[in-house]
């Protein structure tokens, strides 16, 4: 096992790449399914969840892995449509591969999925819309069969705008014979690039980006080359860092509108925000105010990924902020790991409250999961003294090499093992 030590107090100052999406790449990586063939997906991040996602491919037979800095998928030898248990409980979207298979094979089984402990994240969206589609599905045992020899393109009204649910359904039309027409379907970027893949590929996809998404079932006909979008939330994880530390960052490789409501919640905290075509740039002098609240929502609102990191921004900020968590029900798993540090927060169901504190003290902490270990890298940065961060493989489910790119800030970090 290892752990990360940092040594915080000091600015941050430099200029960083940002990583492929994790939340693009994986849906990206099921969709290659729908095409018998092979898949350059180029910009790939090197992430726990990616290996993950290749391991599952493998299992189906299929052919995937690394040719240098690509990631190529030959899906042509896939001979099975079932994920066991252990390959479902690495990653809680292993669940994404259920449409893609189904549309395939006309059938696919697996178990319920693991990955992070935020809460109820109910797979009822994605199933209601398969068997809209025209799936027969029996549950047993924490199983889940599906068969579907001809799926026939309808209407789907989602109840909320679930970007899995969103993501599977559209994965499983490009299967099902007809017109699908997706209500209410999330507007994520991630599902935007999800869109270009398939266009890619030969698929009848339009509307991705809005609430609204028309697929036309037909089999994808092209092998295809992608480049895979740039990651808002590891974004707003350095702008957030820096923020707290005090110092300026430029980020390239970035949609800075992607990032509007997190840029728009640092700039009232009092940084100095700028963007423009592929950048975006932030100074902060480390002196934080307080903002009347934060609430996370779908997008294009406040993205709840990124509320962890923005909390931990906040900590020495002048003033009370109020967070509402409006997506999942237990994401302030992180706020006792932050207490340790001496944060000043209450919570109240799905509100918390941040008061600033005049100074943060390294203490041994733990991540508990994704976000919530990204924050406490934040905090660490700004705290007095040493922080050490253990259980880092939640943090590596969604980071490249997060130690890398705060030492080429000038960060006082490193990767040590237990």
């Amino acid at each position: 096992m290892s752990h990360i030590m940092i040594h915080g107090g000091g600015r941050l100052k430099g200029t960083l790449a940002v990583q492929g999406a994790k939340n693009s790449v994986l849906p990206i990586l099921a969709a290659t399914i729908l095409h018998p063939g092979r898949t350059v997906l180029r910009g790939c991040p090197h992430l726990s969840d990616v290996e993950a996602s290749i391991h599952i491919l493998q299992h189906l037979g299929c052919k995937a892995g690394w040719e240098g800095a690509d990631l190529v998928v030959d899906t042509s030898p896939m001979s099975r449509g079932d994920i066991p248990d252990s390959l479902m409980r690495e990653m809680r979207s292993s669940v994404i591969f259920l449409g893609a298979i189904l549309a395939r094979l006309g059938w696919a089984e697996m178990s319920y999925p693991g990955g992070c402990e935020l809460g109820p994240r109910p797979i009822d969206l994605h199933l209601s819309a398969l068997r809209q589609l025209g799936a027969q599905l029996r549950e047993e045992g924490g199983h889940i069969r599906c068969e579907a020899r001809q799926m026939r393109g309808r209407e789907i009204a989602l109840s909320l705008p679930s970007v899995g649910a969103t993501e599977n359904a559209m994965l499983a039309a490009c299967g099902a014979e007809g017109e699908t027409t997706l209500f209410n379907a999330a507007r994520e970027p991630e599902i935007a690039d999800l869109q270009t893949f398939l266009r890619a590929m030969g698929c009848d996809v339009r509307g991705a980006g809005s609430s609204t998404i028309c697929v036309v079932g037909r089999q994808p006909t092209r092998d295809a080359v992608h480049t895979v979008m740039p990651d808002r939330i590891a974004a707003a994880t350095y702008l957030a860092a820096v923020a707290a530390a005090g110092g300026e960052v430029e980020l390239r490789n970035i949609d800075y509108r992607h990032l509007s409501t997190v840029t728009a919640a640092l700039h009232e905290a009092g940084c100095q925000i700028s963007g423009g075509e592929g950048w975006v740039s932030l100074r902060s002098d480390g002196a934080l105010r307080s903002i009347p609240s934060v609430r996370t929502a779908p997008y294009p609102g406040f993205p709840t990924d990124a509320q962890a990191v923005l909390m931990a921004a906040l900590l020495q900020s002048r003033g009370a902020t109020v967070f509402v968590e409006n997506v999942f029900e237990n994401r302030y798993r992180h706020v006792d790991e932050l207490r340790r540090m001496g944060a000043d927060i209450s919570v109240a169901g799905r509100v918390a409250v941040v008061t600033g504190v005049p100074r943060l003290c390294g203490a041994e902490v733990r991540a508990t999961d994704l976000r919530g270990g990204a924050a406490l890298l934040v905090a660490g940065l700004a705290a007095q003294g040493m922080t050490r961060v253990g259980d880092i493989h939640h943090i590596q489910r969604g980071y490249e090499d997060p130690v890398r790119d705060l030492r080429m800030l000038g960060a006082e970090i490193s990767l040590e093992e237990d």
